[in-house]
């Protein structure tokens, strides 16, 4: 497989997907917005998105089985399966904030091996294979250097349901913020970790996050020279519900702020 290649024709499709959500987002009609759940938007535009995405990949990799946010389809493949969000940050699309992104990610077997992560409004496209480096456009880019916490910019995210660990996140909050140049929450996991490999961020971390939250930045953050975990040194970070990325320099100093008021529910 040429991932090179395949990486190139993925960047076109979710360009192509892109500029339709972009397109639907100047005129798009808050009353046609469902809730899957308490706070959990979707829109025509995810749907439509989604399959514009499964039609395109299925051409790209007839072979590859989907892990779709949207269930359009959910069928494994027996080695490769692409992992979509086809608009993380919808919340932020139905409320007009320019800040949300087309996220796809391969995976082979247990491993992922190229994401793309497009910011239609800015028309970044930010992408990675393994062992190919991580780039934004024609540009290729790598995590910021600051060793220590207090010269950083840690992103995060709020939980929107499942509130019983807010109290627990608010005091880890509160630890970073006395620490570093200050935290963001921008709506978009799959943007957070764009940004920490283009050195925006030096580091983000959330929980309750689903594995199309997460995948095709992860990749992107790794070939970028960064480091991935969940709240603890090792896990799953793409199934496992919590990640932790930063610039590698600060990785164990943001493992030891969060550990000093977080406990995972049955830990």
């Amino acid at each position: 497989m040429n991932l090179h290649q395949l990486s190139q024709n993925l960047n076109i499709l979710a360009r192509r997907v892109g500029a339709f959500i972009k397109a639907e987002g100047e005129n798009f009609d808050r009353s046609k917005v469902e809730m899957k759940g308490f706070n959990n938007l979707v829109s025509y535009v995810d749907k439509q998105a989604e399959e514009q995405l499964v039609e395109g990949l299925r051409e790209l990799l007839p072979e590859a089985g989907f892990i779709t946010e949207e269930e359009t389809d959910n069928t494994k493949g027996e080695r490769f399966n692409w992992i979509i969000d086809p608009l993380d940050g919808t919340t932020n699309f139905t409320h007009s904030l320019p800040a949300y992104s087309v996220s796809v990610a391969l995976m082979d077997g247990k491993e992922v091996v190229l994401g793309v992560v497009y910011e239609p409004n800015r028309d970044e496209c930010f992408w990675a294979y393994k062992g190919g480096g991580a780039f934004c456009n024609d540009k290729q880019i790598n995590v910021s250097e600051a060793k220590t916490i207090g010269d950083s910019l840690i992103a995060t995210g709020f939980p929107y349901y499942e509130f019983g660990l807010t109290q627990q996140y608010l005091k880890v909050l509160g630890s970073f913020m006395g620490k570093s140049h200050g935290v963001r929450r921008l709506g978009s996991a799959a943007l957070d970790l764009a940004y920490v490999a283009i050195g925006r961020f030096e580091g983000f971390f959330e929980y309750n996050l689903n594995a199309w939250d997460v995948a095709g930045g992860a990749i992107i953050v790794q070939e970028a020279g960064g480091k991935l975990s969940k709240f603890t040194a090792g896990g799953d970070y793409i199934f496992g519900r919590e990640i932790v990325a930063s610039n590698g320099h600060v990785h164990q100093e943001m493992l030891d702020t969060i550990a000093e008021h977080w406990k995972s529910a049955g830990k």
